[in-house]
């Protein structure tokens, strides 16, 4: 029989008799579990989700002197791109017995008071969308000394910074539809207050078409907050421009989906009227009908490696302004 303790708790110990194993296989299950033998593990997890058994992961903190919980920080997990950013924080950090806490910030001041509470939590670090920050999180951060990563970000970084040069991935799907003949390409991009991976893009995009002999004045800017419904307003906007616009660049794939089916309201063949380019190779890019042309950032990449720079650091690696280029690549589908 199971032995408890007073207060009626599932312990360490308990899960090590029941599972027939030492305590220290118990917690290396939990913490190390590239330590422990497969088919032994499984079975530890299996006894000690049947008795209840969760780690105290504050206690060990006070043990060891060293969290294993992580922090990141995400302004949103509606598209696909996130979504593989997380996924590839989860399970790399499961795989090296970790625990990752996620919070959304749709704001610098809502990233602000999660950096506050996850610092609060004694994190072992954050990861952070950006290098947009409240001065008062990075003085917090600089005070704290907490390991910072910032995604989708490849130079100059606060701490350290995985991703990739939006300005190359900008040229690259330029240089795409150039090759492919076409002549004049219009650009969507963010107004107000938006990201700098947003940003860069425009002047990249400017400086590609011009370099390649060609006008770069087709540019309309729409609201970031606005989905499917923001390309029918961009592609009234460009064409007003230039009616005789033969392709066109979006922000997102979600936007490029809107442009699409504002094409299907009008009768227009694509690409064959025009050539419609995304941006994040979104699920929708592959499913509907044309496949949208998309830049493929390696979000998946981008999160595994946000959590390696951070277990590093958190086992002594003290290596500073560390920068993973997890590239990009351009997914050619039938909509150019």
């Amino acid at each position: 029989m199971t032995k408890l303790r007073p207060d009626g708790k599932v312990t360490m110990q308990s899960v090590a008799v029941a599972a027939g194993v030492s305590p220290m296989t118990v917690s290396n299950s939990f913490r190390y579990p590239q330590r422990v033998h497969e088919e032994t593990r499984e079975r530890v997890l299996q006894i000690a989700a049947e008795l209840g058994y969760v780690p105290n992961h504050a206690a060990g903190n006070l043990a060891s002197g060293q969290s294993r919980v992580i922090g990141a920080v995400i302004p949103s997990i509606k598209n696909s791109s996130f979504y593989n950013y997380v996924r590839g924080m989860q399970e790399h950090v499961a795989d090296n017995g970790y625990q990752l806490i996620l919070k959304l910030a749709d704001s610098l001041e809502q990233e602000a008071a999660a950096i506050r509470t996850l610092i609060g939590l004694r994190v072992a670090g954050i990861a952070l969308v950006g290098d947009e920050h409240e001065d008062s999180a990075r003085t917090l951060l600089k005070k704290t000394g907490v390991p910072v990563v910032e995604a989708w970000v490849h130079r100059n970084p606060f701490d350290m910074a995985v991703g990739y040069s939006t300005i190359d991935a900008t040229r690259a799907i330029v240089e795409l539809l150039i090759v492919q003949g076409y002549t004049r390409i219009g650009f969507v991009g963010y107004e107000g207050d938006v990201s700098h991976r947003f940003t860069e893009r425009l002047p990249a995009f400017i400086q590609c078409v011009e370099q390649a002999g060609l006008s770069s004045h087709r540019i309309f800017l729409i609201d970031q907050a606005h989905g499917f419904g923001a390309g029918p307003q961009a592609l009234d906007g460009l064409c007003s421009i230039d009616p005789e616009l033969d392709a066109i660049i979006c922000p997102t794939d979600i936007v490029a989906a809107g442009v699409l089916f504002e094409c299907g309201r009008r009768g227009w063949k694509v690409p064959e009227r025009l050539a419609v380019a995304g941006w994040g190779d979104y699920e929708i890019a592959s499913e509907i009908t044309p496949g949208i042309t998309s830049v493929h950032p390696h979000a998946y990449e981008m999160g595994q490696n946000a959590m390696s720079l951070i277990i590093e650091r958190a086992n002594g690696n003290t290596r500073q302004q560390v920068t993973v280029d997890t590239g990009f690549h351009i997914v050619e589908r039938a909509s150019t």
